[in-house]
């Protein structure tokens, strides 16, 4: 199948209602940041592993949508297959610690492998020079971080367990209240979660680059169905509630693109609502309001006036 022809432009709104969207180990995994206005952040590495696992999930055994990066993976072993498939199987070729191309043909034959059957790779893109050699390839899907549309509110939360991990643990003695001594056998914990966030992230789809990995039609549906379902399958006590809202994808006519992105991005426009009044995110009466903790405090608004020629609005969710 031939690659996609259309550039796409996409607003992808998500939300978390008491948990940790995305945590910050270089901040003992506080929810993530930007320290200068406490508007959350979620990493593009964060999005895309979600979109990994759903395809890994809805996908698994079909040899178009194997999985690059996933945990535990050693990636020369990845890329190792290529060579397989071009050499064939015999002792160089599985036991050697490096591997490169012996011609440009090859090159291109390793890497188109890797395209053909990694979805990630096809997608993504991926540096695959480590070691065993397949080239490097940039993706057509290029995500950014996202962020909170106000800013969120963290909050650490005391967490107890009444189980002991060992028998000194169990041991150990503390003072009650009322003086005495007695066996503690409570361990203390952190949790850290947001009340509720509303996140905005854009993905950007380059017809371009498709072109050079085949990301075709099939692999832009799936894409989309990632992007619509897949909290559905990501649930943990750490990330609480979260769900997909809102996708708007703006679809251009050509492969290079009618219009600017960030043109396009700027049509689409949050309100906060309190009963049927709605508020623009930058009203000074937002102080007095009550803090938003539900998609329903929200309005999301798309301005189809105008739009530049060439240029569709899709609403996909």
């Amino acid at each position: 199948m031939t690659a996609i022809e259309n550039r796409y432009d996409v607003t992808f709104f998500f939300d978390v209602t008491d948990g940790n969207p995305n945590g910050d180990p270089d901040a003992g995994n506080l929810p993530r940041m930007d320290p200068e206005t406490n508007v959350g952040l979620v990493s593009d590495v964060s999005l895309k592993r979600k979109i990994r696992n759903y395809v890994d999930l809805t996908r698994s055994g079909h040899s178009r949508y194997g999985i690059y990066v996933q945990e535990g993976a050693i990636l020369n072993e990845q890329h190792r297959k290529a060579y397989v498939k071009e050499r064939g199987d015999d002792d160089k070729v599985r036991k050697a610690a490096k591997l490169n191309p012996q011609s440009e043909d090859e090159a291109k034959a390793l890497t188109r492998f890797m395209c053909d059957n990694f979805f990630d790779v096809r997608a993504f893109g991926a540096v695959m020079s480590t070691g065993i050699n397949c080239g490097q390839v940039r993706g057509p899907v290029q995500v950014a971080f996202a962020r909170s549309v106000q800013p969120v509110m963290p909050l650490e939360i005391s967490i107890t367990r009444m189980a002991a991990t060992s028998e000194k643990e169990k041991g150990e003695r503390a003072q009650g209240a009322d003086g005495d001594e007695r066996t503690e056998n409570r361990t203390m914990g952190r949790k850290h979660i947001i009340p509720y966030g509303l996140y905005r992230a854009h993905i950007f789809v380059n017809a371009k680059l498709a072109e050079r990995t085949g990301f075709e039609p099939g692999d832009l549906d799936l894409l989309f169905d990632a992007l619509r379902s897949m909290f559905e399958h990501d649930r943990s006590a750490a990330r609480g509630m979260m769900s997909s809202r809102k996708i708007v994808a703006f679809k251009h006519a050509s492969a290079l693109g009618n219009a600017a992105a960030h043109d396009l991005f700027d049509r689409v426009t949050v309100q906060r609502r309190v009963g049927e009044d709605l508020y623009d995110l930058d009203s000074p009466r937002l102080d007095n309001l009550p803090p938003a903790r539900r998609f329903a405090d929200y309005s999301v608004n798309i301005n189809h006036n105008d739009l530049p020629e060439g240029v569709e609005v899709l609403e996909l969710m």
